[in-house]
């Protein structure tokens, strides 16, 4: 399986006057999200499941991908790992899965990934982190294909 976990672009700073769910992206987090986009359309496989959170800036995200995607509570604002794992069918999934989501969260998956300790490790707006499971000699592995910062696209 594939779990690609894409955090929204860079968004509009929270106020008393505007709901974080309503937040949108700046002309910078749109600029990120394209770039990310163009990068994910000539690498993702063709068949895709693409998760968004309800957020605005999420979906806004995602929107640049122009790949159909489903809204999903599970992997919004405060979503657990658990959440997102669950909701991802990780690791049983046979396709991949593009989660468009939230800080710390992702992080803290990728952290689980990678150390198998949950911990708030950082993950810049825009970038994404692209991991495989996979089978080694009878052995469960977990393997990060990319990590993309979408300054260096």
């Amino acid at each position: 399986m594939d779990l690609i976990l894409w955090r929204h672009a860079e968004a509009e700073d929270g106020d008393a006057t505007l709901p974080d769910h309503k937040r949108r992206l700046t002309p910078r987090g749109e600029k990120q999200a394209k770039k990310v986009a163009h990068w994910l359309h000539q690498n993702l496989p063709r068949k895709c499941r693409v998760l968004v959170s309800p957020a605005e800036r999420t979906q806004q995200t995602a929107n640049t991908l122009e790949l159909p995607y489903e809204i999903e509570k599970k992997v919004g604002v405060g979503a657990t790992v658990a959440d997102i794992l669950t909701a991802a069918n990780w690791p049983t999934n046979p396709g991949a899965v593009v989660i468009v989501g939230h800080q710390p969260t992702l992080g803290r998956i990728a952290a689980l990934l990678l150390s198998g300790i949950e911990a708030d490790w950082p993950m810049k707006k825009g970038a994404i982190w692209w991991f495989s499971s996979r089978m080694r000699e009878s052995e469960p592995q977990i393997v990060l294909r990319a990590a993309i910062n979408p300054d260096f696209l």
